[in-house]
């Protein structure tokens, strides 16, 4: 299964997702990190303020700050590859990195209803001399 890490600015907490201006693109993110490590996906966030180690151990990283610096942050990466920055991946992003499919579920006791053909002119029910 693909490794994929995202690196983040410094933030006020591990989340970013604190204080009185919560910014919806950390939420939106956060809530879809946490869904695909739920479904098993290999993934995970490090924020510089609280993980600088993970910053200072990984090449693509550490290569990453010293030539875009960190306001090119935040940085995905796939197997220590980088695939995005600048901005946070989406959820089907992240899923495509991770090798998860994201189809939506479908709610217990739902009835899936198949959607039929468009009629032809001389299947509308009509009789033989096409339609109404």
């Amino acid at each position: 299964m693909p490794v994929v890490r995202v690196y983040e600015p410094a933030l006020c907490c591990n989340t970013g997702v604190c204080g009185e201006d919560v910014d919806q693109a950390l939420v939106t993110f956060t809530a879809d990190l946490t869904a695909l490590a739920e479904q098993g996906a290999d993934v995970a966030r490090h924020n510089l303020a609280n993980d600088p180690m993970a910053f200072a151990t990984d090449e693509t990283v550490r290569t990453f700050l010293q030539v875009a610096g960190s306001d090119g942050l935040p940085l995905t990466t796939v197997d220590g590859v980088a695939v995005m920055t600048g901005r946070y991946p989406t959820r089907d992003q992240l899923a495509r990195f991770a090798g998860i499919d994201v189809a939506p579920a479908v709610p217990a006791g739902a009835t899936l209803l198949q959607v039929a053909d468009e009629p032809s002119e001389s299947s509308c029910g009509c009789g033989s001399t096409g339609c109404c």
